[in-house]
């Protein structure tokens, strides 16, 4: 007597439902990570900016309104900067979090956060 090898019907339906679950996670995720790498991507560019260190508060927040503009940035502006000055540097900081709905009453809780200092240690090689 041969034994029958292969997959179940309630197996292969498990593998797909779990599949897609997976794709729409992403599906949902996704932006909002796009736009964390926005954000860190414009904290590089003021970084990198030869006038940055001698930035006021509110040149450095409309600096980051222009080039967030321009990232289409939506969860951050110019106002949520923490700005301050280490070492005698000017440092811009910012965190967030975002809340996305999944399915039903489940959420997903997004905390990022991102610095002009890690740019600066980035470009120096620390």
């Amino acid at each position: 007597m041969k034994h029958q090898r292969g997959m179940t019907f309630i197996s292969m339906m498990i593998l797909i439902i779990l599949g897609i679950s997976i794709t729409l996670l992403g599906v949902k995720l996704t932006p909002s990570y796009i736009e964390f790498f926005s954000v860190k991507k414009v904290l590089s560019a003021m970084a990198k900016d030869p006038a940055f260190p001698s930035m006021s508060p509110q040149e450095m927040r409309n600096s980051f309104d222009r080039r967030a503009t321009i990232d289409y940035i939506d969860s951050v502006n110019g106002k949520d900067l923490d700005l301050s000055k280490e070492n005698g540097q000017n440092v811009a900081s910012v965190e967030y979090a975002k809340k996305i709905p999944l399915v039903l009453n489940i959420s997903a809780c997004l905390d990022f956060e991102a610095s002009t200092a890690d740019s600066s240690k980035a470009a120096k090689g620390e």
